[in-house]
């Protein structure tokens, strides 16, 4: 029987699609042998690979980075199931969408015992509302949803969802993988390549598949214009010119995983992997405002009493972000991020507050000592405040031996200083005053000396 005119000029388009559509949709795979990376899901045995093989496949959310061939893998995997694959998109299906394709799975499975994968690409797009309209067929087992998504699903997803499904990682497709799928393409182009033009492709794509191949593209046609009617051959230079500028993946999971890269390696005094994580950050578009918040916090958590300074130095780049703006104002965050990379470390400030906090919300912490309570106003001397409070300005050495915590707390140490940097010495000079032998050293643990030129907050005490 002769197909229908629509189907007909249907697969006249689909064969010029597949012979002029781009480079990575002609080179899909078209089985799970042909997939290029993934080995520790597709390959033999692997945990994806084998619930394929037996047809047995649950919900499934497939979460990886782009070109890393999520869609792919969703699509073959329908393919090698006995169960129906109907592909929506999240960023334009609906919950009406969601409810016919349950209603026609509820036909399908009635009428032919068929069950039905539904593959949602970008599920991290769906709403709170039609992740709730899509769970009920998940539950019952009417719909094995396979899910993709660059986000991490633990914070798009709806929990009931993810609970109902199996979560796979995508890894960046490594070097070998990438230039596997470079060979590929230059064989389907009938071109070759250089080994530095391939690896310079390779190093440049970030473990995006797809982008090697889109820019394997371009270079081909760079590398076509040079040849003529000859044969084309791709060459460095046509590789650096197809790529623009080195790719920085961000997705939400990337913002939250790179700051906390760049926080823990000021922490860990290492400026030179803290610039690298604050680049990422800039060259991908992260809020300047963000990152330079995270330092403020930093300047306190993680330096604090060891340079005070530090805490000035990351407000005035604040102040820069606001006035100046980026890209300027990445100066200004350097130099902020290398300050605190280079300070010397204490977290006694905040871990005494935390102590505190604990203290107050589990014992109990008395009322305010008589002599410290407010004695301005009318009748306070009458009901005995500020009674027996000596004024630490009167006395020579600006301090007095006095009582400052309640009577049910005597006693209680919430800061623990450290000997680092301005703290050291300031806790020193706090200890003298106070009539207090310094604390013993630890064997092996040399004090952080103050040179003699040294400027840190504290030498106003002197």
């Amino acid at each position: 029987m002769a197909p229908e005119p629509n189907d007909l000029f249907s697969s006249v388009a689909a064969d010029r699609l597949a012979q002029r559509g781009p480079l990575a949709d002609r080179l899909r795979p078209r089985t799970l042998d042909d997939v290029v990376g993934q080995e520790h899901l597709l390959g033999p045995g692997r945990p994806l690979r084998a619930l394929v093989d037996a047809d047995r496949l649950s919900s499934v959310i497939l979460w990886g980075p782009p070109g890393t061939g999520k869609t792919t893998v969703a699509r073959l995997v329908a393919q090698s199931s006995s169960k129906e694959f109907v592909p929506l998109s999240a960023v334009t299906a609906t919950v009406k969408d969601i409810r016919e394709v349950a209603a026609a799975a509820q036909m399908r499975l009635g009428s032919h015992g068929t069950g039905t994968i539904l593959f949602l690409d970008e599920i991290h797009r769906f709403t709170k509302s039609q992740q709730d309209a899509l769970l009920p067929s998940v539950e019952t087992g009417l719909l094995v949803l396979v899910g993709a998504t660059t986000e991490n699903p633990y914070f798009e997803v709806n929990a009931p969802l993810m609970s109902r499904s199996t979560l796979f990682r995508l890894q960046p497709l490594g070097p070998p993988a990438l230039a596997e799928l470079a060979r590929r393409g230059l064989d389907a182009e009938g071109a070759t390549a250089d080994d530095d033009a391939v690896a310079h492709l390779v190093d440049r794509c970030g473990g995006d598949g797809r982008h090697l191949l889109t820019s394997l593209e371009v270079a081909l046609a760079l590398a076509a214009q040079r040849a003529g009617t000859g044969q084309v051959r791709v060459e460095l230079v046509d590789a650096e010119g197809a790529l623009g500028a080195s790719p920085v993946r961000y997705g939400q999971d990337d913002h939250y995983d790179v700051v906390s890269a760049f926080i823990k390696s000021i922490r860990g005094s290492d400026p030179d992997a803290a610039l690298h994580w604050l680049a990422r950050m800039l060259e991908a578009g992260e809020d300047a405002r963000f990152i330079v918040r995270r330092l403020l916090v930093s300047a306190s958590e993680d330096v604090g009493m060891a340079d005070p300074l530090a805490l000035v130095v990351v407000e005035a780049a604040a102040r820069a972000v606001d006035h100046v703006g980026l890209p300027e104002a990445r100066i200004n965050l350097a130099q902020a991020t290398v300050h605190l990379a280079l300070a010397p470390k204490s977290s006694s400030a905040y871990a005494g507050l935390d102590r505190a906090i604990a203290d107050v919300r589990s014992r109990p912490v008395g009322e305010v000592p008589a002599h410290l309570r407010d004695a301005h106003y009318s009748g306070a001397k009458h009901l005995g405040h500020g009674k027996g409070y000596q004024y630490p300005h009167d006395a020579p050495a600006g301090w007095v031996p006095q009582q400052y915590l309640p009577d049910e707390l005597q006693g209680r140490t919430y800061y623990e200083p450290t000997p680092h940097g301005a703290e050291g010495r300031l806790v020193a000079r706090w200890r003298e005053r106070r009539g207090e032998a310094p604390p013993a050293q630890d064997a092996g643990e040399v004090a952080d000396p103050a040179p003699a030129n040294d400027k840190t907050a504290g030498d106003a005490d002197r």
